[in-house]
C-alpha cells in the first residue's frame, strides 16, 4: 500500500472545496492507502491565534474528518503538536533549507502582504510541511494546485539530505486531485473558495444548514448572456455550478450542461444535490459533538500510532546527523 499523507489547518471554517478538493477523496483513499492524516494546529500558530478558538476548531475539525468518512480503524488521525517529532524534525528541515529557496515562497509573500505581524514560523512553514510529510516515509502527498511548491521543495529537502547524509528519507509525491480540486467562491468564481477569505455568501460550510446552502446556491453569481455550458474562462459562475454539480453527483460537467436552457434549476439542482451529499456528514457530526470524550480518544489512539512511526524515522535522522540517541 502507498504511504499517503495529508495535513489540514484548525483554522476558519471548513467548506465545500475542502470537502470536494481533499476530504472526501481522503476518505476513498483511506481503503487502498497507507493513509496518514494530521490536523496541523502547529503551522496555524505561525499568525496569533486565540488558544480557545484553536483549542475548539482543533477538536471540530477532527470531528468533521471522521464524520466525512475517515475511519480511525483504518487511517492515522491525530493532531500534529502531540507528536513532538514534528517540531525537531523542522528544525533539522529549516537547517537543510537554503534561505532563497524560503524566500521564493509564493504562498509566503501573499500572507505576509496581508497582515501587520509576520512571525519568523510564517518564513519557514515550509519546512515544518516538509517535516510533516517526511517523518512518515510518505510516498504520496495529495494536495491542490496552490501547495505544489511546497510539495516541491521537501523533494529537494529530501533529496539534499539524502545526498549529505546517505539514505534516510523516501522522497514524496504530490498527487492533485483532477476533479472539483478548485471550487470557487459563489459570489466571486474568479478566485477559490477559501476559510481565509471573508465571504460568507460565496462560501458553503460543511455544516450549514440546508436552508441555508440553498439560499447561497440561489444568489451565486453567474455570467451574462442566458446560455448554460461549461466554460471555465467564458463563463467561470456557471461552469463552477456545473463542477460541484458532477462532483456531487458523480456526473459531468460538460454533460450535465446539455440538460439545462436557463440558470435557475441549475443552481436549484446543484443546492439540493450538495444539502444531500452533506446529510450523512452533519449527523455524524452532531453525534461525535455530543460525546467530546470519543474524540479524545480517536486523537490519543491517532497520536500514539504516529509516534511509533516518527519516532523511528527520528532514530535514523538522528544517527546520520551524528546526534546522540535519546
Amino acid at each position: 500500500m502507498t504511504r499517503v499523507f495529508s495535513g489540514i489547518q484548525p483554522t476558519g471554517e471548513l467548506h465545500l472545496g475542502n470537502y470536494l478538493g481533499a476530504i472526501r477523496r481522503w476518505v476513498d483513499a483511506q481503503h487502498t492507502d497507507d493513509a496518514i492524516h494530521c490536523v496541523v494546529d502547529l503551522h496555524a500558530i505561525t499568525v496569533p491565534q486565540d488558544p480557545a478558538s484553536l483549542r475548539a476548531k482543533t477538536i471540530e475539525v477532527t470531528q468533521v474528518l471522521v464524520s466525512a468518512g475517515l475511519d480511525p480503524d483504518v487511517c492515522t488521525l491525530f493532531v500534529q503538536s502531540q507528536v513532538a517529532e514534528h517540531a525537531e524534525l523542522s528544525w533539522i528541515m529549516e537547517c537543510t533549507a537554503a534561505f532563497g529557496e524560503l524566500r521564493r515562497m509564493t504562498q509566503f509573500k501573499d500572507k505576509s502582504d496581508r497582515t501587520d505581524f509576520v512571525s519568523a514560523g510564517l518564513f519557514t512553514y515550509p519546512a515544518l510541511q516538509a517535516a510533516d510529510i517526511l517523518l512518515y516515509d510518505t510516498e504520496k502527498v495529495p494536495v491542490g494546485d496552490d501547495q505544489r511548491q511546497h510539495i516541491e521543495l521537501a523533494r529537494d529537502l529530501a533529496t539534499r539530505f539524502n545526498h549529505r547524509y546517505g539514505d534516510t528519507f523516501v522522497v514524496p509525491a504530490h498527487d492533485i486531485p483532477p476533479v472539483a480540486a478548485r471550487v470557487m467562491d459563489l459570489q466571486a468564481p474568479e478566485r477559490k473558495m477559501s476559510k481565509s477569505v471573508d465571504s460568507p455568501q460565496g462560501t458553503v460550510l460543511v455544516l450549514d444548514e440546508p436552508a441555508v446552502i440553498e439560499r447561497k446556491f440561489k444568489r451565486a453569481v453567474t455570467d451574462s448572456g442566458g446560455e448554460v455550458r461549461y466554460d471555465p474562462e467564458a463563463k467561470p459562475g456557471v461552469s463552477n455550478l456545473l463542477s460541484i454539480l458532477a462532483a456531487a453527483t458523480g456526473g459531468d460537467p460538460e454533460a450535465l450542461a446539455g440538460g439545462y436552457s436557463r440558470y435557475g434549476p441549475l443552481k436549484a439542482d446543484t443546492a439540493e444535490a450538495v444539502v444531500e451529499m452533506l446529510r450523512p456528514l452533519q449527523a455524524r457530526f452532531a453525534e461525535l459533538a455530543a460525546d467530546p470524550g470519543e474524540t479524545d480518544r480517536i486523537l490519543r489512539v491517532g497520536a500514539d500510532k504516529a509516534r511509533k512511526m516518527a519516532g523511528a524515522t527520528m532514530v535514523r535522522v538522528r544517527d546520520r546527523l551524528g546526534l546522540p540517541a535519546i
